[in-house]
C-alpha cells in the first residue's frame, strides 16, 4: 500500500494536472482528427483508443515531466501511443505534420516504434505484454554492462513498462518474472493502468489481490494506488469509512456502469446500499451529483499527488509493481462504458469537450489552447525545465573489430553445430576484442547446442559468485561452470519466449546504453515457432543478434517428430530484419559467422539466423576461395554446368551427401549436370525480389544473383531442388527464368528413425533426387 511520504510543491501539482489535461485533449484530438477530418479515400475506420489513452494521461504526465530521468528507459503501452505523442509535441521533438498524419504513410505511428517514429523510442510496443517484458531483460543488460565495466552504476537507469491490466493475461509477462527472479534483476518498475476493462471484459474482481501474491513472492515491491488524495481526504469525515469499504467491496463491472451513468446513479446506489448509515447519508448528500461522481471516480491513477508520491517510494534499486486504479475513458463522454476501448467520440462529443477545456476552434493544435497568457507561459517554463527537455544526448558507439578471417575447424567430417561450438571456443581463447563483446544465451539448451566450451573459458554471468559445486568436489564434467560478474553466458529457463527477448534486449544495447554487445543466442530449430512473436518483436525494432537453431529437419532422428523442423527455413525467409543462413560445411560456417558480425553491426544491417545440423558430413576440398563471395550472396556452384545444361540439383545444408551421391550417379546420364549449394535461400529470393521492385521503381536493374547462376543453364532446363525442411524453400527458384521444377523435402511430421530410414521414408535420399531428375524429362 501507499504510505506517506514527504509532500509535494503546490505549484509543481498543478502544472502536472494542467499538462494532464493538455495530454487527454491532444491524444483524443489527434485520434478524432484521423478518423473524422482527415479524408478517407478507402472508407475504413482508421482506429485509435481515445478511452486507453485518457485512462494512462495523469501517469504519463507524473511520469514524463517529474519522475523520469535521463537515463531511465520507457516501454509505453500500445494503445497509448498517442499519449507518447503528445508529450513529446510538447517537448518540441514532434512535429504537427507527424501528429495530423497520425495513422497514416509516413506519420505517427499506431503503437511507438523505434524505427518508424520520429520521436524518441526507448522500446517499440505493440503485441502486448512484450514491451512489458523486454524492459526486465534490458535491466539485466545493464547490469551485466554494470558488471563489465562498460557502464558506471552511477549512470544506471531505471527500465520502466507502462502497462494495461488485461495485459498481465499475457504468459510472457510471467515467464520474464520468473527469469528476472533468478536473476536477481533490479532498476525496473512495472506501472498497471488498472482500468479493469479489456477489449470484450471487464477484469475478474478475484484478481486483485492475486497480483500483489504473485509479484512479491518474485521479490517486488508491490504499491497500490487505489485511491487519490480527494477519496481519502472524504474517508477521513463521518461516514467515510463506510463508503471507503463500499469501493473496496463494489464489483468492476458495477463500478464501470456506474462511471457511465454518473453522478445521479452513484447517488442512488450509494443511498440505497448505506441505507442503514446516517454519517454516510449525510456525507454523500454534501456533495452535487458532479461532485460525487468526481469523488467516487477520485481513483489513485489520475491524482497526481498520488502518483508522484508513490514514484518517490521507489527511489532506490528493487523492482517495483505500481497498481494504479483508473477508469478506462477518464474524463471523456464514454467513460466505464464496456464498449468504449475502440469508441471513438463522435463531432458533438469532442465539440463539447473542446468547449469545456476553452479551446477556440481552429486552436485544437495549439499546444496550450484554452489556458490564459499567464498560465500558457507557466506550462512551457515548466516543461522546458523538465529532466527530458534537455535531451539524452546518443552518444557514438564505435564498432567493434570483426578479424579478417575466422578460423575453420579441422576434421573430415564435421557437423555444422560443432564446428560453430569449435568457432566460439577458438574466439574465446584469444585475446580478439569481438570476444569480449560476445554475449551467448540459451533456453537450458547451452549443452545440447555446443556452446558449453566457449562457457567453460569465458564463464556464466551472476551479479553475485556461483562456484561449480561439482568442480570443487573434484567429480569429473566436461562442464566447468562458474558464475561471476566477467562472464559472458546468460543462462536462462527453457521458455523461448525468454530467449528472443533477451537476445533484443541485448541486441539493442548499443542504442539503449551506448554500448554495442554481440549477442549470440542458441535453441532447438523447431522450438523458433514457440517465440516466434517474440523474434519478431526483435527484429521490429532493429535488435541485432545471431540466432543458431540447430538441429535442421529430421537430422535429429530419434526425436520423433516433436523436434524435427519443417518451416524453419520459410520462417528465416519471411522474416524483415533476420538475414537467413543455412551453411552445409563448416568452411561456410565460418565465412557466414564473420558476416554475421558485420552485418549486426552495419548501419544497414540486422540480426541473423544460421540453421545448423547435428549430422556430421565429409567435408570437400577447396582449390581455392573463389566461392566465397558467391557464397555470401546466397548460393555458389559446388559442380560448374557444362554451358547451356539441361538439369542441374540444387541443395540446401544438411542433405548435401545426398545431393553430391546424386549427382555422381547422374553425371554421365546428364551431361553438363550442375550441383547448385544454396546457402542462403533467403538472400537468394531477396535479391530476386528486389531486383523486380527495382525494374518498376526506375532503380537498378542490375540482374539478380540468382539470375546470374541460373543463367549459366539452358533456358529449358530443369531443377531438381532438395531441402531438409519446407520444399517451398527452394520450388520457387523455377519462376526465376521459368524452369521446371521437381522439389523434394518435408511436407509433414517426422517420426523416430534413423537417418537412411527417414531419408528414404521423406524423400530426401539420392534415389529419391535420381527419381525427380527423370521426371523432369518424362513429359518433354
Amino acid at each position: 500500500m501507499l504510505h506517506e511520504v514527504k509532500p509535494q510543491d503546490p505549484a509543481t501539482i498543478a502544472a502536472i494536472e494542467a499538462l494532464e489535461v493538455r495530454l487527454r485533449w491532444l491524444s483524443s484530438w489527434t485520434i478524432h482528427n484521423a478518423n473524422h477530418l482527415r479524408e478517407s479515400r478507402d472508407g475504413l475506420k482508421v482506429g485509435g483508443h481515445q478511452a486507453s489513452c485518457a485512462s494512462i494521461t495523469a501517469i504519463m504526465a507524473a511520469l514524463y515531466f517529474h519522475a523520469l530521468r535521463p537515463n531511465d528507459r520507457v516501454a509505453v503501452k500500445p494503445h497509448a501511443g498517442p499519449v507518447l505523442h503528445a508529450i513529446h509535441y510538447l517537448l518540441g521533438n514532434q512535429s504537427l505534420d507527424q501528429l495530423q498524419r497520425f495513422r497514416g504513410l509516413g506519420g505517427a505511428q499506431s503503437y511507438p516504434s523505434r524505427t518508424k517514429d520520429k520521436i524518441p523510442v526507448d522500446f517499440s510496443t505493440g503485441s502486448v505484454g512484450l514491451g512489458v517484458a523486454i524492459t526486465a531483460f534490458a535491466s539485466l543488460v545493464q547490469d551485466y554492462l554494470i558488471a563489465h565495466r562498460n557502464l558506471a552504476e552511477a549512470d544506471a537507469g531505471r527500465m520502466i513498462a507502462l502497462m494495461g491490466d488485461a495485459e498481465l493475461d499475457e504468459g510472457n509477462i510471467y515467464e520474464a518474472l520468473i527469469e528476472g527472479y533468478k536473476h536477481d534483476i533490479r532498476n525496473c518498475w512495472w506501472i498497471v493502468d488498472y482500468n479493469r476493462q479489456s477489449l470484450d471484459a471487464t477484469t475478474a474482481d478475484r484478481m486483485f489481490n492475486r497480483f500483489d501474491d504473485i509479484f512479491r513472492t518474485c521479490g517486488w515491491r508491490v504499491l497500490t494506488l487505489k485511491h487519490g488524495k480527494r477519496q481519502r481526504e472524504a474517508f477521513r469525515r463521518p461516514g467515510g469509512k463506510a463508503i471507503a469499504a463500499w469501493i473496496d467491496n463494489c464489483p468492476n463491472a458495477d463500478y464501470a456502469a456506474l462511471t457511465y451513468q454518473g453522478g445521479a446513479a452513484w447517488r442512488a446506489r450509494l443511498t440505497a446500499d448505506l441505507a442503514a448509515d446516517a454519517k454516510a447519508l449525510k456525507l454523500i448528500a454534501a456533495f452535487d451529483d458532479e461532485g460525487l461522481a468526481a469523488l467516487m471516480t477520485n481513483l489513485g491513477g489520475h491524482c497526481i499527488e498520488t502518483l508522484i508520491d508513490a514514484f518517490a517510494q521507489a527511489d532506490d534499486d528493487k523492482p517495483t509493481m505500481f497498481i494504479a486504479y483508473t477508469v478506462k475513458g477518464y474524463g471523456l463522454p464514454f467513460a466505464g462504458h464496456k464498449d468504449n476501448h475502440a469508441g471513438l467520440m463522435n463531432p458533438t462529443q469532442i465539440d463539447g469537450l473542446r468547449q469545456s477545456l476553452g479551446i477556440d476552434r481552429g486552436e485544437e493544435w495549439a499546444p496550450y489552447g484554452g489556458l490564459g497568457d499567464n498560465s500558457a507561459t507557466m506550462l512551457r517554463q515548466f516543461v522546458a525545465g523538465s529532466p527530458l527537455a534537455h535531451g539524452r544526448g546518443a552518444a557514438a558507439v564505435e564498432p567493434v573489430p570483426v578479424p579478417a578471417t575466422l578460423p575453420v575447424p579441422e576434421g573430415a567430417e564435421q557437423s555444422t553445430q560443432a564446428a560453430f561450438g569449435r568457432i566460439l571456443l577458438d574466439l574465446s581463447k584469444s585475446r580478439h576484442p569481438l570476444a569480449d563483446r560476445i554475449v551467448t544465451t540459451s533456453p537450458d539448451v547451452t549443452v545440447s547446442t555446443n556452446l558449453g566450451a566457449f562457457v567453460n573459458q569465458r564463464g556464466l554471468f551472476r551479479r553475485q559468485e556461483l562456484k561449480d559445486v561439482f568442480q570443487a568436489a573434484k567429480i569429473p564434467s566436461a562442464q566447468k561452470w562458474s558464475g561471476h560478474g566477467a562472464g559472458q553466458h546468460i543462462e536462462l529457463g527453457i521458455a523461448e519466449h525468454n530467449l528472443f527477448l533477451m537476445l533484443a534486449a541485448l541486441g539493442l544495447s548499443a542504442p539503449t546504453f551506448g554500448t554495442r554487445l554481440l549477442p549470440i543466442g542458441t535453441v532447438y530449430d523447431p522450438f523458433i515457432a514457440r517465440g516466434l512473436d517474440a523474434l519478431n518483436y526483435g527484429c521490429y525494432q532493429n535488435a541485432r543478434f545471431l540466432l543458431v537453431a540447430t538441429p535442421s529437419g529430421v537430422t535429429l532422428g530419434p526425436e520423433g517428430g516433436a523436434h524435427q523442423s519443417i518451416n524453419s527455413p520459410l520462417i528465416g525467409m519471411g522474416q524483415p530484419g533476420l538475414t537467413y543462413f543455412e551453411p552445409a560445411f563448416a568452411d561456410e560456417l565460418a565465412l557466414t559467422m564473420r558476416w554475421a558480425f558485420e552485418h549486426m553491426q552495419a548501419e544497414d544491417g540486422g540480426s541473423v539466423y544460421l540453421r545448423l545440423t547435428t549430422r556430421a558430413i565429409e567435408q570437400v576440398e577447396r582449390t581455392d576461395d573463389g566461392w566465397q563471395e558467391d557464397a555470401l550472396k546466397g548460393g555458389y556452384w559446388l559442380m560448374r554446368p557444362a554451358p547451356g545444361a539441361e538439369a542441374a540439383i540444387v541443395f540446401t545444408g544438411a542433405i548435401a551427401p545426398e545431393a553430391i551421391a546424386a549427382w555422381h550417379d547422374l553425371k554421365d546420364d546428364i551431361p553438363g549436370l550442375g550441383l547448385l549449394n544454396v546457402t542462403s535461400p533467403d538472400l537468394l529470393h531477396r535479391g530476386w525480389s528486389a531486383r523486380h521492385a527495382a525494374r518498376w521503381q526506375g532503380g537498378d536493374t542490375g540482374r539478380a544473383h540468382v539470375e546470374t547462376l541460373l543463367r549459366e543453364l539452358s533456358p529449358n532446363a530443369g531443377l531438381v531442388t532438395i531441402i531438409d525442411g519446407s520444399p517451398s524453400a527452394l520450388s520457387w527458384l523455377g519462376g526465376v527464368r521459368g524452369q521446371k521444377v521437381s522439389a523434394l523435402g518435408l511436407d509433414r511430421f517426422g517420426q523416430t528413425g534413423d537417418l537412411p530410414d527417414l531419408y528414404r521414408t521423406y524423400r530426401l535420399d539420392s534415389d529419391a533426387i535420381a527419381d525427380a531428375a527423370a521426371e523432369l524429362f518424362l513429359d518433354r
